[in-house]
C-alpha cells in the first residue's frame, strides 16, 4: 500500500464527514450555501439530516481505510458504492434537466470527483488479505 493512497484517503474521510456533520448540525445553512442544492426541491431537514449521516459513514469508512487499510477496505468500498450511486443519480438527473453541462461543471467536484477517488482506492489499491 502506498502512502498517499492512505494520505488521500484520510483528506477524502475528513472532506465527506466534515460535510456530513455540517448537514446534520447546520442543515438550514448548508442548503442554502451548496450551490444548486435549493433547485432539488424545498428545505427538508430531515432528508438532508439523513444524507448528512450517510455522509459521515462515509467519511469513517474512507478514515478506516487510511487507518488499516487492510482491514477498513471493505468498508471504505462500502462507501464508494454510495457515494458512486449518488453521483449516477446526478448524471440521471442532468441529462433530464434543461441545463445538463451546467449542472455536471457545477457537480463535478463535490459530487463526482468525490465519488471518483474512493471508487478508484477500492478498485485499484484492494489489499491482499482483507480483515487483517
Amino acid at each position: 500500500m502506498r502512502a498517499w493512497d492512505r494520505y488521500l484517503a484520510g483528506v477524502m474521510a475528513l472532506l465527506l464527514g466534515a460535510n456530513g456533520v455540517v448537514m446534520l448540525g447546520a442543515s438550514l445553512a448548508w442548503y442554502d450555501a451548496v450551490p444548486g442544492v435549493v433547485t432539488t426541491g424545498p428545505f427538508n431537514p430531515h432528508f438532508i439530516k439523513d444524507i448528512g449521516a450517510i455522509y459521515v459513514m462515509c467519511g469513517l469508512g474512507l478514515a478506516w481505510f487510511a487507518w488499516r487499510p487492510a482491514a477498513g477496505w471493505a468498508a471504505m468500498a462500502t462507501a464508494a458504492a454510495w457515494l458512486t450511486m449518488h453521483a449516477a443519480i446526478h448524471v440521471y438527473d442532468a441529462t433530464c434537466g434543461s441545463s445538463p453541462l451546467a449542472d455536471v461543471q457545477r457537480d463535478f467536484v463535490g459530487v463526482y470527483l468525490f465519488a471518483a477517488i474512493p471508487l478508484a482506492l477500492a478498485l485499484f489499491r484492494k489489499p491482499r488479505t482483507i480483515g487483517a
